[in-house]
């Protein structure tokens, strides 16, 4: 149960991810994820000052948390440009139906029922009605050229999220594991790779005191905060039921973007609701 908590809490910080996005626009974003990141990464610093174990991690799991909290948002970001956003965000959140599908593959004594498949499916069907339900226009998913390029980039993203959950969980169970505030220090590095790429690859942006609060608050929140919520699920529950749970996390972010943008509410989103909580219901269910 506390795992399934941690996991929510994770998820109700990533429903603002979308909408603090929408604010920060104007942001290059490699600039925007290395000063979220690396304010995400300070919230662990005082507890490796009072205890410097907790940032003595092997060098293969400290390239496993970088490459992916860098890996994740570049191959994200590089994908958005190449092909329509709302198509990538959907396939980017085929992460959750990896965790459940793969984790018999990663944990020891798991086994994938077909229950958890239909759960999984339900799952991402929900995601995929609430994301494109959100859309003020349809428009066919282009496979072609660029457009092709953009989708598999977020698939990768996709597939790096969900082997980062797995990963940690299994060197857990082996006794290899991290300690929660390793996630700051994976969270520093990485946002200094990011700041790397913005001077490489973006322009030189002026950021106001507005701007400077809200990335605060990405920081404090969605790429910060998250990720140590997140990491105390995976340890401490089954990875297949985390998965599901995080099926919340488009349905909340549509809903709060609806929200705060005075959009109307759509048919859409009460269906979405409906196959994630159903899917949350199976899955929690099957053991």
């Amino acid at each position: 149960m506390p795992a399934n908590l941690y996991a929510l809490a994770a998820v109700a910080l990533w429903a603002a991810l979308a909408s603090l996005g929408v604010l920060l626009a104007h942001v290059p974003p490699f600039l925007l994820t290395g000063i979220a990141l690396m304010t995400g990464g300070l919230l662990a610093v005082p507890a490796a000052l009072r205890d410097h174990s907790l940032w003595r991690v092997a060098p293969r799991t400290l390239a496993l948390g970088v490459l992916t909290l860098f890996g994740f948002h570049f191959l994200l970001f590089i994908g958005l440009r190449l092909a329509p956003a709302v198509e990538v965000n959907l396939v980017n959140y085929l992460w959750p139906l990896f965790i459940v599908v793969l984790a018999p593959l990663y944990v020891p004594g798991l086994r994938l029922r077909g229950t958890h498949v239909l759960a999984a499916l339900l799952g991402f069907a929900g995601a995929a009605v609430a994301i494109l339900g959100a859309r003020q226009a349809s428009a066919a998913l282009a496979l072609e050229g660029r457009a092709a390029l953009g989708y598999g980039l977020a698939l990768g993203s996709a597939l790096i999220w969900a082997n980062y959950s797995l990963q940690t969980k299994r060197l857990a169970l082996a006794g290899r594991g991290f300690a929660t505030a390793a996630v700051g220090l994976f969270g520093l590095v990485s946002g200094a790779l990011s700041l790397l790429c913005h001077w490489l690859l973006e322009p030189a942006a002026d950021l106001s005191w507005r701007d400077a609060g809200l990335l605060l608050a990405l920081g404090l929140g969605p790429l910060g905060g998250a990720f140590y919520l997140w990491d105390r699920a995976l340890k401490l529950g089954d990875p297949r039921h985390i998965g599901l749970l995080s099926y919340g996390t488009p349905l909340a972010s549509t809903a709060l973007l609806l929200l705060t943008s005075g959009r109307d509410w759509s048919a859409s989103l009460g269906v979405a609701a409906l196959l994630i909580v159903g899917a949350g219901l199976i899955g929690l269910r099957s053991r």
